[in-house]
């Protein structure tokens, strides 16, 4: 008997990178090209080769997309062209004769054809079928389904403030969950069409039996696995949560909920998208990114999950570091940071050689993020450094600079001395704020040039790139020529920051809340003691000992970097063996393992 697999990967985020929105595209695109990687080196050894699928919405021009700050549009030019085969066209007729319409791309990676299937929702509300007998838009039609499959109550939900997203993915879902309805009757429908029982027995008997698996991230999505399930359409299904809604409403707060186990929501918790969560219940298998959001769902939902781990894409094979564009680029962030600060403020030129750059990059989310923390700790430092300074265990030209990089958006005219001159008009909201907590405890960088303190922080509110008017330099390009990063977060289902920054051999310090801090009992140990990964408990131990711990281990990276160059350099290496344990070939192994029920070693 002929059979194939087909795997379909959903998501809001899915499709060309113009429908980004954070970093779920990353997480989809990853899994996409690592699944080709996985065929391609004989790792899944099958034939014939599961097709691979890619379901997104298609925002066809300005104006569609129910997100207005960022109005996607979506780019079709990184795609292929894509020709269907006969049993794809009489699918996509099908869906076309029901109001449901679609763009197909396709994309070769590693000899492997990924197929892009785009839905245009957008027009739902002006397309006219019938359902029970009476003629509707299929966007009621939907939303009347939904109440009676489930009992989703789309007339409270859409009139929220987020009632056209909510909408939104109402559709998409809809139209995924036709598109697999239509992919899993083929062969049922074909024999439907010869009245000769021998005939009909021929036909289908030459098309291949189909296993349908559906993998969809994030709760946009969800409702195309519950609308499956309770149409009896059987497919494999995986939900993926990379967050909880009440969650993030929570933000550090759900540390203490869990701890309490208090599973109420939160009054900011929007109703109806956590109700579109919830309905990951429905799936065969619910995945979390990390130990804290899997202890969110069981919360929140009491939904059992298992934990797969989010990764990292790596450039190369070769764990090779490149020393030279790490010591280019740090030389390059001291040159920059000495001429700055003796332009702004004038003084005696800071040595570039004696600036230590380190730094921090998240969300502007000032209490989630934990920067009030990490400001703390940094005034810890200062005492820690003016102590080493004063017993001769440190030269006093040392100054430790922390770059503090978050912004609401980029900025596109910033001011000549950017970052080091911050003229208040160019801060918005939380902007402003962090700005504020800076001067507040006198960690600015003009303390740095008169000598009042050995440690700064420099707020950075801009998206970094060769041409943010400032560095001028990408985000690898910063991570490298730092010589450590700290993330002290107090809400963070995963942090690939963290892991980015190891791919750049740079150590880093992370809070114990994140995400990936379990997998750190894995790392290959170089040094004795602490390692290039640091974490750092900030859920059992009091604040106090918490900004301690952040100071200490920062001023434990300074020191080896200072005074032990060869066992600075193996914590490096320490930090990119981290990284690279972590790429996605691990965590798309279970994935597939999970679509299709194929044991992987």
């Amino acid at each position: 008997m002929l059979e194939r697999k087909c795997i379909i990967i959903a998501g809001e985020e899915a499709g060309p990178k113009s429908n980004k929105m954070g970093g779920i595209w990353n997480v989809i695109d990853a899994e996409v090209k690592t699944l080709a990687a996985l065929f391609e080196d004989g790792t899944i050894d099958e034939e014939p080769k599961t097709r691979i699928f890619v379901a997104s919405p298609y925002f066809d021009h300005s104006g569609v997309d129910w997100n207005k700050s960022l109005n996607r549009i979506t780019d079709l030019s990184e795609l292929d062209e894509f020709e269907p085969d006969e049993e794809l066209k009489s699918v996509f007729t099908k869906l076309s004769e029901e109001g449901v319409d679609l763009v197909a791309r396709s994309r070769n990676i590693r000899g492997i054809e990924i197929i892009y299937l785009m839905f245009k929702t957008n027009d739902y509300c002006r397309k006219t079928i019938e359902y029970k007998g009476k003629h509707v838009c299929l966007e009621n039609k939907i939303k009347a389904e939904a109440y009676d499959l489930i009992g989703l109550d789309s007339r409270t939900y859409e009139s929220m403030g987020n009632g056209n997203e909510y909408t939104h993915y109402l559709n998409i879902s809809y139209a995924v969950s036709e598109f697999v309805r239509a992919l899993v009757s083929i062969k049922k429908e074909e024999s439907e069409k010869y009245s000769d029982r021998a005939i009909s027995e021929f036909v289908t008997s030459l098309m291949p039996t189909l296993y349908v698996s559906l993998h969809c991230h994030e709760f946009g999505l969800f409702y195309a696995i519950a609308r499956l399930e309770k149409l009896g359409v059987r497919v494999n299904s995986v939900a993926t949560c990379h967050a909880t809604i009440p969650g993030r409403a929570a933000g550090h707060r759900s540390i203490q909920k869990i701890r309490d186990n208090d599973s109420t929501w939160d009054a900011g918790v929007p109703i109806n998208m956590a109700k579109l969560e919830s309905l990951a219940s429905y799936a065969d298998v619910v995945t979390a990114v990390g130990d804290s959001t899997k202890k969110e769902i069981s919360l929140f939902y009491g939904i059992d999950s298992i934990v797969v781990r989010n990764g990292i894409e790596l450039d190369t094979e070769s764990e090779e570091i490149s020393w030279d564009k790490k010591n280019q680029c740090r030389k390059q962030i001291q040159k920059f940071l000495s001429e700055k600060l003796h332009k702004v403020y004038d003084g005696v030129p800071i040595d570039p050689e004696k600036i230590i750059p380190i730094f921090s990059l998240s969300r502007i989310e000032i209490d989630n993020k934990g920067y009030p923390d990490l400001l703390d700790s940094l005034v810890l430092l200062d005492r820690m450094i003016r102590i080493e300074i004063e017993s001769s265990r440190l030269d006093e030209g040392y100054r430790v600079v922390c770059f503090i990089i978050t912004a609401h958006g980029p900025k596109t005219n910033p001011p000549e001395n950017f970052p080091i001159e911050l003229p208040e008009e160019i801060l918005i909201g939380s902007e402003l704020r962090l700005q504020n907590m800076i001067l507040e405890r006198g960690l600015d960088a003009a303390r740095l040039v008169s000598g009042n303190r050995h440690v700064g922080a420099v707020f950075y509110p801009q998206w970094l790139s060769g041409n943010d008017g400032g560095l001028n330099m990408e985000v690898d390009e910063v991570m490298s020529g730092c010589i450590a990063g700290i993330f002290p977060s107090k809400y963070e289902p995963f942090l690939l920051t963290g892991l980015e920054a190891g791919k750049e051999a740079t150590p880093s310090i992370v809070s114990k809340v994140c995400g990936f801090s379990d997998a750190l009992k894995t790392l290959k140990r170089l040094v004795m003691g602490m390692g290039g990964v640091i974490v750092v408990d900030n859920i059992t131990l009091p604040y106090i000992e918490t900004i301690a711990d952040y100071a200490l281990t920062m001023d434990y990276f300074i020191e080896t970097y200072t005074d032990d160059r060869i066992k600075y350099n193996l914590l490096c290496r320490e930090a990119n063996l981290l990284a690279y344990d972590m790429n996605w070939r691990d965590p798309v192994k279970k994935y597939y393992e999970m679509l299709t029920g194929k044991r992987m070693e």
